[in-house]
């Protein structure tokens, strides 16, 4: 093992890459900075949160947005969760609102499939911000089944 105990796959890492590779030879490469990325594992005050731009995805919205990385993940921190199928939500609209007030993000996007059961992730983020003495910019971005973008607006708590 590593040097720790527990879970590999929940330890908190910082991911750093050069993304010139992308640019020089057409290979897409990943935009990702952090380690967790699912809700539940993901500490809201990691360093990589701190006064970052944040995005809140459904787990689904990745697989169906081509440009996922290149258009919304690049120099964000992230994390990941169902509104349908994860359990102890209530914990989620903690962490959001720990991002807030102890991380001092930034802002805050979140993406959504158009599927109903996506828009529980915008009502934790709202409901998050609507908590927080702290006010920070809130942007929905509604992804199609097919890819598309169907709908980005910035919100109120």
């Amino acid at each position: 093992m590593n040097g720790f105990n527990g879970c590999p796959g929940s330890k908190t890492m910082e991911l750093r890459k050069n993304n010139e590779e992308e640019e020089n030879t057409g290979k897409i490469t990943s935009h990702l900075r952090q380690w967790p990325i699912q809700m539940h594992l993901i500490s809201p005050t990691a360093p990589y949160y701190q006064g970052a731009d944040v995005l809140l995805t459904a787990d689904c919205v990745a697989y169906a947005l081509g440009g996922f990385h290149r258009d919304y993940l690049k120099g964000k921190s992230i994390a990941i969760a169902c509104p349908k199928l994860d359990e102890g939500q209530e914990m989620y609209v903690k962490k959001i609102k720990s991002w807030i007030e102890d991380a001092k993000i930034n802002t805050l996007s979140v993406l959504i499939m158009q599927v109903p059961c996506c828009m529980g992730l915008v009502g934790l983020a709202r409901e998050a911000a609507r908590q927080s003495d702290r006010k920070i910019p809130i942007k929905q971005t509604v992804v199609g089944l097919e890819g598309d973008i169907l709908k980005e607006e910035w919100l109120s708590a």
